[in-house]
């Protein structure tokens, strides 16, 4: 199942949509509709779970850029697919001006962040992680959106299904060093341990960037059995986060 959320605008329409982990055709320990490559799943499904994931998009599984997702914070400005033979770069956000290319996320707890500045004709997305957040990929994001003309004032953010501060345990030493990089991210878990709000993270650092339209999913993977979580089950499928404008 894919939620989307349209959002028209006079320059085109902005499309976010992120997905379950129900509708494909992978076997336990991945089922159903794994989106990831490498997590040991058979290759064969992960490719009709994309390909089904794009069409029930109305997109051409041609036009999705995928990423090779390392935790870090480079970002690739892309103005199409890549190559069948060309190696995925290991990049952690994804920028374009073509309208109608579409961008993923896969994640597993972390966080997906989708962006649109419909004005310049500019999208992107990120994976942002704990060391990802931390090393700087939603301010690198946004710095490559600006270059290509977009503005932080116009542009709108869409966070997805992500582990939640009341259930992302973490030493306290650790709490204390990304709360010191990152304000909004110290967090306690509903048992009353140490624990980051990644997402909380996220959305000061594009409100200080100054992106105030900001939109959160209520959904934390962890809790929820609709959805993939690395922290719950450990081998397990990963869900897409897609971002494009017409």
């Amino acid at each position: 199942m894919i939620t989307r959320h349209p959002a028209g605008s006079a320059t085109g329409s902005a499309h976010f949509a992120f997905t379950d982990r129900w509708g494909g055709v992978s076997a336990a320990p991945y089922g159903e509709l794994n989106l990831g490559g490498a997590v040991g799943d058979d290759p064969a499904a992960v490719g009709a779970n994309r390909e089904r994931a794009a069409r029930g998009l109305g997109l051409d599984p041609a036009s999705v850029v995928w990423m090779n997702q390392v935790h870090g914070r480079d970002v690739a400005v892309v103005d199409g697919p890549w190559g069948a033979d060309a190696e995925v770069p290991a990049v952690d956000a994804l920028v374009t001006t073509r309208r109608g290319l579409a961008l993923a996320v896969l994640t597993a707890d972390c966080t997906p962040v989708l962006l649109v500045e419909p004005v310049a004709g500019v999208v992107g997305a990120a994976h942002a992680g704990r060391p990802g957040l931390v090393a700087g990929v939603v301010p690198a994001v946004v710095e490559a959106m600006t270059a290509l003309g977009a503005r932080p004032s116009r542009i709108t953010a869409r966070t997805g299904p992500a582990v939640c501060g009341r259930c992302y345990e973490v030493p306290a030493e650790m709490r204390a060093e990304v709360a010191e990089a990152v304000p909004g991210t110290w967090a306690e878990t509903s048992w009353g341990t140490p624990a980051v709000d990644v997402t909380g993270g996220v959305h000061a650092q594009l409100a200080a960037l100054g992106v105030s339209d900001l939109h959160r999913s209520p959904v934390c993977t962890r809790e929820s059995g609709d959805h993939f979580s690395y922290r719950r089950d450990r081998t397990t499928g990963r869900l897409a986060g897609y971002v494009w404008l017409d």
